[in-house]
């Protein structure tokens, strides 16, 4: 069969506003992809966290579908075993695996989760969980010393939750270039047929960067050297972007696509202090300083529930025959669960004001739920505020994350662009779910859409 290229462009954390509105002015390359094709928003996933929306991306599976709801997650209903979101625990086909099928190669760079690097057909560049690229980072294994012929000094990720400001910008700037002449090698080298990668930096300026251009954040520093910091960083990717296209052959199909959006932090909400609160969560001895809740004293055989930090908040309950000092009894499992749920929708802000909490029980949003679902999700005010896990804490609201600065939160509408050459679209807008990104892609490159894909192809709507 005849197949169509395709180059599937991640932005990790691309903002609708920033991208569409804010900054469009800056983004000749974006500008033209839109103008010609058809852009929107793009609904994340439940929840919108970078692991599991990539995969969930590819694959046109939910998180209860690939039993991923987070980065990490309970072992066997453990208290405080858990195992942490990798390549290996990935078992739905993605997009490259019909590629494959069908005769085609993929390079995929930086893809979450790439790490241990697994076998492909084609090219594969591990992201931002690969631990260093002193180990095998790749497949094939030689394709990482390919990779640092080209580019000396190639890294997968940066720390940015950190207080030199200025050094992190140097870093992110530099690995960002350094990705895209990776990028541009493989695309220019390697006789591919579909093309993805996600660029992590993205995400890492938003986090580290929101509150210098935000009027409206309330940790706004009018005037600060780093108020164009995130602007810039738009206007680097746009060039590169065209650099990248350039390469690309003028019949290939590109769709630009984030994994989720991103907002201003309004703060983090101590969950476990909360639950503790309300007398749900017992401790045998007080904390005296701020502990995560695996260093508390916990005394599970009096718990009834407790809680994870994170983006979002995960509440599990201390169900007898499930997890080791279970109290809450299989028949009341629903009527506790509710109570919780109920509660925790009536929690408003620090000075009394009223938020738009979600709060999601996993079987009533996915068809399945493998692996190990929370009992409970909850975004607190729409994830304007982070979930803390830790205790100890002065107060239940924080004024920032309680695992180091950060200015901003995931958003559930993420956003894309699709451009096909053969076509003008004119700039049609549309919202599309993170689901139909898979079988829009495939449609267009002459693949057959799997039934079992729980997205609709774009162009099928």
């Amino acid at each position: 069969m005849t197949m169509r290229k395709a180059i599937l462009v991640g932005l990790d954390c691309a903002a609708p506003a920033l991208l569409f509105e804010r900054f469009i002015d800056r983004l000749p390359n974006f500008r033209r992809l839109m103008e010609k094709g058809v852009y929107g928003r793009l609904e994340s996933s439940d929840p919108p966290i970078t692991i599991p929306a990539w995969t969930v991306m590819a694959s046109s599976r939910s998180p209860g579908s690939l039993g991923l709801y987070g980065f990490r997650h309970r072992r066997n209903n453990s208290y405080k075993d858990i195992w942490i979101a990798s390549s290996r625990r990935v078992q739905a086909k993605r997009i490259w695996d019909y590629v494959s099928e069908a005769g085609g190669k993929s390079c995929l760079v930086g893809i979450p989760p790439s790490y241990p690097p697994y076998p492909v057909d084609g090219w594969l560049v591990g992201g931002f969980i690969t631990p260093d690229t002193n180990r095998e980072y790749t497949y094939p294994p030689e394709l990482g010393e390919e990779i640092k012929g080209v580019v000396k000094d190639y890294t997968v990720d940066v720390e940015f939750r950190i207080e030199d400001k200025a050094g992190l910008v140097r870093e992110l700037f530099q690995m960002t270039e350094n990705h895209f002449e990776a990028l541009k090698h493989l695309a220019r080298t390697k006789d591919w047929s579909f093309f993805m990668f996600v660029e992590i930096g993205l995400d890492r300026i938003h986090h580290a960067f929101w509150k210098y251009f935000d009027e409206e954040h309330y940790l706004y520093e009018p005037g600060s050297e780093f108020e164009d910091v995130v602007g810039d960083y738009y206007e680097l990717l746009d060039r590169k972007l065209g650099e990248l296209l350039e390469i690309v052959d003028d019949d290939t199909v590109v769709f630009v696509a984030s994994d989720h959006g991103g907002k201003a932090m309004k703060g983090a909400f101590c969950i476990n202090t909360w639950l503790e609160e309300q007398g749900l969560l017992k401790l045998r001895s007080p904390v005296e300083k701020v502990v995560r809740l695996n260093d508390a004293d916990v005394d599970w055989e009096k718990t009834v529930a407790w809680g994870w930090g994170g983006y979002y908040a995960r509440v599990f309950l201390n169900l007898k025959g499930r997890e080791e000092h279970g109290i809450v009894d299989p028949e009341d499992y629903e009527k506790v669960r509710d109570e919780i749920a109920e509660e925790l929708m009536k929690i408003r802000g620090p000075n009394g004001e009223e938020w738009d909490t979600k709060v999601l029980k996993p079987e009533d949003i996915y068809s399945e739920t493998r692996g190990d679902p929370p009992d409970l999700m909850v975004y607190f005010d729409d994830l304007y505020w982070r979930s803390a896990g830790t205790m100890g804490q002065p107060d239940l609201y924080l004024p920032e994350n309680d695992t180091g600065p950060d200015d901003a939160v995931h958003d559930k509408m993420g956003l894309f662009i699709y451009y096909d050459p053969r076509e003008d679209h004119g700039g049609k807008v549309v919202d599309l779910n993170i689901l139909d990104v898979a079988p829009t892609l495939m449609e267009v490159m002459g693949l057959p859409v799997p039934r079992d894909m729980e997205g609709k192809a774009l162009l099928s709507r």
